[in-house]
């Protein structure tokens, strides 16, 4: 049956009942679906940011597997039924919680998790264009306004990991790359944060930014 893979001995690893937390059936008995995991609620302006927040928070408690429909829904007749709905529950309990009101009744009729995953990357997942622009325009006003270098590249670098999350780089199709998405794009990709980078720089940096082009043109 769907979801029977899960051995028993998988959720108790001995006779006395003490819990696998290997399992991902286990449920730490602090938990409760009513807290919140993430830093901010989701909204309808950081999807991108609050997905990758929940699933590094659901891939931590091992459940990572019910929200992507690897572990389904097992039938009433299997022993794993009760376990799955009592994981599933909290599960839906920790991601409607981290939801501002209006998002959290478009998706309380969903059965599943994985059901109210799907409906939010189904609204949400497809906005990356417009988020793309918007973290590319902060890209593009981004200075360093008399902060510490160290400090202005560390914005900078927030908005690519941004910015590249929203629109991951493309799969390279020269014939001479090896490197997955190609290292023709990758060096692409360093010249043009290089370049981002220079252009925010403040006056007192120019000297500095005329010797790095003039460096950069004689490679």
């Amino acid at each position: 049956m769907a979801g029977d893979g899960i051995e028993s001995s998988n959720k108790n690893s001995n006779n006395n009942n003490t819990p696998n937390h290997d399992s991902p059936y286990c449920i730490h008995p602090s938990s409760s679906p009513g807290q919140m995991q993430v830093n901010e609620a989701l909204s309808n302006k950081n999807y991108t940011d609050w997905v990758q927040e929940m699933e590094n928070f659901l891939f931590a408690k091992n459940k990572i597997r019910f929200i992507d429909g690897t572990i389904l829904k097992p039938d009433k007749t299997s022993k794993d039924y009760m376990d799955w709905m009592r994981c599933d529950a909290m599960i839906k309990g920790w991601i409607t919680t981290a939801m501002e009101k209006e998002i959290r009744r478009n998706v309380k009729y969903a059965s599943t998790d994985s059901e109210i995953w799907s409906d939010l990357h189904e609204r949400f997942g497809k906005e990356s264009a417009p988020r793309a622009y918007e973290l590319k325009n902060q890209l593009t006003t981004t200075r360093q306004d008399g902060t510490l270098v160290s400090a202005y590249y560390t914005k900078l670098q927030s908005l690519w990991d941004k910015i590249q999350s929203t629109c991951p780089t493309p799969k390279c199709i020269c014939n001479g790359c090896t490197y997955g998405i190609g290292r023709c794009l990758v060096e692409h990709q360093e010249n043009e944060r290089l370049y981002e980078f220079r252009m925010g720089l403040d006056g007192d940096f120019n000297v500095i930014k005329t010797q790095i082009l003039a460096t950069s043109a004689n490679t």
